[in-house]
């Protein structure tokens, strides 16, 4: 179908015709996610009286159609859920394990071509979205699930034009395509562009699949065989008995408390825990002295990250074979020490390496009728992940083991045979008192625990609204004193963390996403303030399709 509609984003919808005040919630929820098609995928399951389980799936399915390059069922990811009837925070973990035949020394010197190993066949993961959805669903879903792959199906299946974005980002991987794969991303051996239709139709098929038969076929039927057939033809690590053992797995999340609000995210596997550190130590300083994104702040915040950092690279452990001491590194002792000993005038160099960066991730929220939550990251490693599409399937595998750290060989976060995959995700949910107040998360790589602190101080240490703190310029850091300003932020402040020490440059942070939600007096939900990345195309309200 080729048609053009105006899609505005943020739909908003009342049980009657708007008030005078014009302030009533939305009914049905609302969703933030990185594409205006996956929103609206969200939202028609919200509208029909899905809930926010439902509608995260239906928006997880939808992106790994329209942001093919970010997502998708043969990649990974990180979701935290509150599940409003328990009062409960949950951390699911589709990031999989990596594969029992893994070699790591692989992807070390002297071995030849170990750079390519790291990135390429050999650095695939046990995919492990799938699984997770359909448990979340299992546990919490009240549509059909046949019903939530309705948009990813037909979006596939007709197709759609793509963007500027998506042209560019299928240009820069269409070399490393298989002829297969050109097929679908390609017109008379070029790649497509901008305003280009791209149909999925083998991806159409795997869905349906999928909205029939759930994971089962994925993970042992006629898809894993399919992936276990061309995971031998490429020399992956990744084998049938990898798919056959995964399993949606759910984990404790983790929690602090900064000023008066707790802050959830996911607990290990995930290394979420390094943007509590930022929160912990920035908690020592009271926000009557912070002026917003000034040197002074931006400074402190640079060398805050850094100690996180070290935290993160020392007690990333999978929880299985060695338990992390979180409570000692958030203890009020030794975040007083650490935000003592921070040089608040002159920066310092990080010497331990950290693992690669990659903005190539999505994420989306969702707050249902309810008041259910989901935060949701999800990623295929790098662009278009190992750039590996299984044939006849349609479907991207992930690099995940690009995110490792190789040297030296045996440190938390080298990759080790059938270990959990320790992704660098942090969603995040912030209860005030007893219910939800705010919901966000970014992707990002490396500067995911950096994008998301900022975001956290910007809602309540500045009291921003969700898209104001989004919007926000932000920085993070790199080794070993670089820091990464964005554009938007004025030449004199970026020209003083200079004469500080720090080596400026200038660059996009994040795509991030988020909602806050606000009560009325009886406790109800009144409003949903919602805040999707300019950096990104969610906000687009005109969609060609």
């Amino acid at each position: 179908m080729k048609s053009v509609f105006i899609f505005q984003l943020i739909l908003f919808f009342s049980v009657s015709a708007c008030d005078t005040s014009c302030n009533q919630v939305a009914v049905f929820g609302k969703v933030a996610s990185a594409h205006p098609l996956a929103t609206q995928a969200g939202m028609e399951i919200l509208e029909e009286g899905g809930n926010a389980f439902d509608a995260a799936i239906a928006v997880a399915a939808t992106l790994n159609v329209v942001e093919p390059m970010m997502s998708g069922i043969g990649g990974y990811g990180t979701i935290l859920i509150y599940d409003a009837k328990a009062k409960q925070v949950r951390y699911l973990n589709p990031s999989g394990r990596f594969p029992i035949n893994t070699n790591s020394d692989l992807m070390r010197a002297p071995t030849p071509d170990y750079m390519k190993n790291r990135v390429g066949p050999k650095s695939i993961s046990t995919p492990g979205n799938l699984n997770a959805w359909q448990d979340m669903h299992s546990n919490y879903g009240v549509l059909d699930w046949q019903r939530l792959f309705d948009s990813a199906i037909k979006l596939a299946e007709n197709g759609f034009r793509i963007s500027p974005a998506t042209a560019r980002f299928i240009k820069m991987a269409f070399n490393d395509f298989s002829d297969y794969s050109k097929l679908f991303y390609g017109e008379n051996g070029v790649p497509l562009k901008e305003g280009g239709t791209l149909v999925q139709t083998d991806l159409a098929q795997t869905f349906r699949i999928v909205a029939d038969e759930g994971a089962y076929p994925f993970y042992h039927g006629a898809i894993a065989e399919s992936i276990d057939r061309q995971m031998k033809e490429v020399e992956s690590f990744l084998s049938l008995d990898d798919l056959k053992n995964n399993s949606a797995e759910w984990w404790d999340p983790i929690k602090i408390r900064y000023r008066d609000y707790e802050v959830y995210t996911a607990g290990l596997p995930a290394n979420s825990f390094a943007a509590f550190v930022n929160l912990g130590l920035m908690q020592q300083f009271s926000p009557n002295n912070l002026q917003h994104n000034s040197a002074n702040y931006l400074h402190l915040f640079a060398e805050m990250t850094k100690e996180s950092y070290k935290a993160r690279l020392a007690y990333s452990f999978d929880p299985e074979i060695k338990k992390a001491p979180l409570d000692n590194i958030l203890a009020l002792d030794f975040l007083q020490s650490k935000a003592q000993s921070i040089d608040q005038n002159h920066a310092t160099n990080f010497v331990p390496p950290f693992s690669p960066e990659s903005r190539n991730t999505t994420h989306f929220v969702v707050v249902d009728q309810w008041g259910n939550v989901i935060s949701a990251t999800q990623t295929l490693g790098n662009l278009f992940g190992s750039r590996i599409m299984v044939e006849g399937t349609g479907i991207w595998l992930n690099n995940s083991m690009a995110y490792s750290t190789f040297e030296p060989k045996g440190n938390p976060m080298d990759a080790f045979p059938g270990r959990h995959k320790l992704s660098g995700d942090c969603p995040v949910i912030i209860l005030k008192g007893d219910q939800p107040w705010a919901v966000l998360g970014s992707p990002g790589g490396h500067t995911i625990t950096q994008n998301v602190p900022q975001i956290i101080f910007n809602l309540i240490d500045f009291d921003m609204s969700m898209q104001e703190s989004i919007d926000a310029p932000k920085i993070s850091f790199g080794e070993p004193n670089l820091i990464f300003a964005e554009f938007s932020l004025p030449k004199g402040v970026v020209d003083e963390l200079s004469n500080r020490g720090h080596q400026i440059i200038r660059r996009s942070i994040g795509n991030a996403t988020g909602i806050k939600i606000v009560y009325d007096q009886h406790g109800k939900i009144a409003h949903l303030d919602v805040g999707i990345d300019k950096r990104g195309e969610g906000r687009n309200s005109i969609v060609d399709y």
